[in-house]
């Protein structure tokens, strides 16, 4: 389990692809501390550590995550949100987050308001009716509130502290961002099912 609160940006060293696709992700975070099989999300996705070096861990990917995320679109040198799993005692600053992606969002406009980004995503059809007004979702990883929702499209806020401690700052019309539904909106929508 994450909070969606990123704690360090790593950098995508090495791609290969074996009969699944194998990353290694440079970091900061002191690798003597990562056990191997830990889970790291990366950019939202959890991913499970099966090598390390001093400032560097290394992930096989399945072909079934690249199906579902936007790993695909990864190369050397792209930048990358993460985060370590929590552990029982630490702060729940974001919201509860799997490291599960549901799918992929579109960012299809951007607009500065103030010293903030106003960010308006497109979301699959099937996952649209997940995203409320005020409510959370994880997008590449990072714990986000909904500001305002108009059928796939929704609207999020980045504040400049944001955009420089996670890859956000990098973020342009276009690109394709992992998107993790909030849990709890998916039960909610599942019990609405049931009972109907």
């Amino acid at each position: 389990m994450f909070t969606g609160i990123i704690t360090d940006i790593g950098e995508v060293r090495e791609l290969e692809q074996r009969g699944d696709l194998r990353a290694r992700i440079a970091t900061k975070y002191d690798t003597s501390g990562i056990d191997l099989g830990a889970s790291i999300a990366s950019d939202g996705v959890c991913l499970t550590v099966i090598e390390l070096g001093d400032d560097w861990y290394d992930v096989e990917i399945s072909a079934e995550t690249v199906s579902k995320t936007n790993l695909a679109d990864w190369k050397v040198g792209r930048r990358v949100n993460l985060e370590r799993a929590l552990k029982v005692g630490d702060e729940l600053g974001g919201h509860i987050v799997s490291g599960h992606v549901d799918g992929v969002a579109e960012i299809i406009k951007m607009e500065d308001e103030g010293d903030s980004t106003r960010v308006t995503l497109r979301a699959p059809n099937d996952l649209a009716k997940y995203i409320a007004q005020k409510g959370s979702v994880a997008l590449n990883g990072t714990s986000l509130t909904v500001n305002d929702v108009d059928g796939a499209d929704f609207g999020i806020n980045f504040i400049p502290h944001t955009k420089e401690m996670t890859t956000w700052g990098d973020a342009k019309v276009g690109d394709m961002i992992n998107l993790e539904i909030d849990t709890l909106a998916r039960y909610v929508a599942r019990l609405n099912e049931i009972t109907a």
